[in-house]
């Protein structure tokens, strides 16, 4: 019996696989579960309706989060942090400081967005990831300079 997988299943497949399984197992376990449906034509039809819109959603976001890397990537933040005499910050500059500062120039983004590879500890220009979408990431230039005591 061809069944259509409603969630990944380990030992047979991932969500919208049309797999081949005993009649019983699909009967007694699956169907009743909710974890597949019976793949008729009609079913058919409709997971492949179903993955063409997910497609185009893709496609969409894809497409926004590119053009928004084109305007992160303009954007640079400037903070002013306490420092030692020789650059060092006595603090670090967060991933929130970093979005709180973004926030200041009416670009509103996800402080979970922002990836510091390294800690922020000294004076000067670093560059901070901005995780857009799996396959778009942006780069924010952001200049940590002293802070007037």
């Amino acid at each position: 019996m061809e069944v259509i997988l409603n969630e990944t299943i380990p030992s047979l497949g991932f969500i919208g696989d049309v797999v081949k399984v005993k009649e019983g197992y699909a009967r007694n376990y699956l169907l009743p579960k909710g974890l597949a449906l019976e793949a008729s034509k009609r079913n058919k039809k409709e997971l492949e309706h179903h993955k063409r819109q997910a497609e185009i959603k893709r496609s969409t976001l894809l497409k926004e989060a590119q053009a928004y890397m084109v305007t992160l990537n303009a954007v640079t933040v400037s903070l002013a942090k306490v420092a030692g005499e020789e650059g060092k910050l006595y603090g670090s500059v967060t991933a929130s400081d970093v979005a709180d500062a973004l926030a200041q120039q009416g670009v509103t983004i996800d402080r979970k967005l922002l990836v510091i590879a390294t800690p922020i500890k000294t004076l000067g220009e670093h560059y901070v990831t901005v995780k857009l979408h799996p396959d778009v990431t942006a780069k924010i230039k952001v200049e940590v300079n002293p802070a007037a005591e």
